[in-house]
């Protein structure tokens, strides 16, 4: 398993921009597909992106098409999203997650969590 650790965080107005880091501690990280969750306060947690292991692949959640980037450096073990265009909908805590290779939808799929990084997006 991995530990996982977010950063980036924090409070942006609407319209602008932040990168996510996602930085795994163990020796299997360009194994494992990457993804990107989110929870707002009252709501379940969501799919937000994910990326295969070798990087070739990677899949949105419709709400962030075109806005949101996700990447992985395997060789410094850190999966990215990049978020641009923020809205006040995208204010959530954003969790990265190490799961199959493949990636995927479901969050059921993932075996390692980071402890989450807040994201803020003022109107």
């Amino acid at each position: 398993q991995e530990q996982l650790v977010e950063s980036g965080g924090g409070l942006v107005q609407a319209g602008g921009s932040l990168r996510l880091s996602c930085a795994a501690s163990g020796r299997t990280f360009s194994s494992y597909g990457m993804g990107w969750f989110r929870q707002a306060p009252g709501k379940e947690r969501e799919f937000v992106a994910t990326i295969s292991s070798g990087g070739y692949h990677t899949y949105y959640t419709d709400s962030v098409k075109g806005r949101f980037t996700i990447s992985r450096d395997n060789a410094k073990k850190t999966v990215y999203l990049q978020m641009h265009s923020l809205k006040p909908e995208d204010t959530a805590v954003y969790f990265c997650a190490a799961g199959p290779g493949a990636g995927g939808y479901y969050s059921t799929g993932y075996h390692s969590w980071g402890q989450g990084t807040q994201v803020t997006v003022s109107s």
